[in-house]
């Protein structure tokens, strides 16, 4: 089992810049694909990006492509979003999760464990 926390949320202006930290518990932190998910209010879950084990491989979501990126240091345990370019659309509660699929997911369920989640806002 693996625990995930979430850090480096905050309030931030359009075309600001943000980071996300999310450290893993455990010893067995390069087993998991990882991936970050938002959620605005009133809005579902959505995918926003993912690496894989060794980070050879990285997803985007349309929408943040060529202004986010993801990686990893499995020597600390943790994932990074880089959040550049932020727009008010961006404005959500992050979540990091962990699948131990070989391949990282693109949905929520291919995911095994998830974080509490940074509220990230973006004013206009």
């Amino acid at each position: 089992q693996v625990q995930l926390v979430e850090s480096g949320g905050g309030l931030v202006q359009a075309g600001g810049s943000l980071r996300l930290s999310c450290a893993a518990s455990g010893r067995t932190f390069s087993s998991y694909a990882m991936g970050w998910f938002r959620q605005a209010p009133g809005k579902e879950r959505e995918f926003v990006a993912a690496i894989s084990r060794i980070g050879s491989m990285t997803l985007y979501a349309d929408s943040v492509k060529g202004r986010f990126t993801i990686s990893r240091d499995n020597d600390k345990n943790t994932v990074f979003l880089q959040m550049n370019r932020l727009k008010p659309e961006d404005a959500a509660v992050y979540y990091c999760a962990a699948s131990l699929s070989a391949v990282p997911p693109r949905i929520s369920r291919g995911y095994d464990y998830w974080g509490q989640g940074t509220q990230v806002t973006v004013s206009s």
